[in-house]
C-alpha cells in the first residue's frame, strides 16, 4: 500500500529590506514604514520601544511584512 501526500508549492513573497528609514518610505510612500526584526519573525511600529533596534533587522513596507507573514509585536504599545 503506498501513501501519497500532496504537497503545496509555497513562494516566498517579496520583501525588500532597507538600512535607512527614508529609503523604505520612499520605496512605498502611500505605506507605514516598520522595523522588522528577522529573528523574532515581528514587526515594530513607530514609537514602540523595539523600532529601530537590534542588528538582525530592517526597515520595510508594512504590507509587504503581513504578507511574508512577519506579525505585528504588541510590546511596547502606547
Amino acid at each position: 500500500m503506498f501513501l501519497f501526500c500532496c504537497a503545496q508549492q509555497v513562494a516566498a513573497l517579496p520583501l525588500t529590506p532597507f538600512r535607512y528609514e527614508a529609503q523604505a518610505q520612499h520605496h512605498c510612500p502611500s505605506d507605514n514604514v516598520v522595523w522588522l526584526d528577522f529573528r523574532r519573525g515581528r514587526y515594530y511600529l513607530k514609537g514602540q520601544s523595539r523600532y529601530a533596534r537590534g542588528f538582525d533587522g530592517g526597515f520595510v513596507c508594512r504590507n509587504e511584512a503581513r504578507e511574508s507573514g512577519y506579525r505585528r509585536s504588541l510590546l511596547g504599545l502606547r
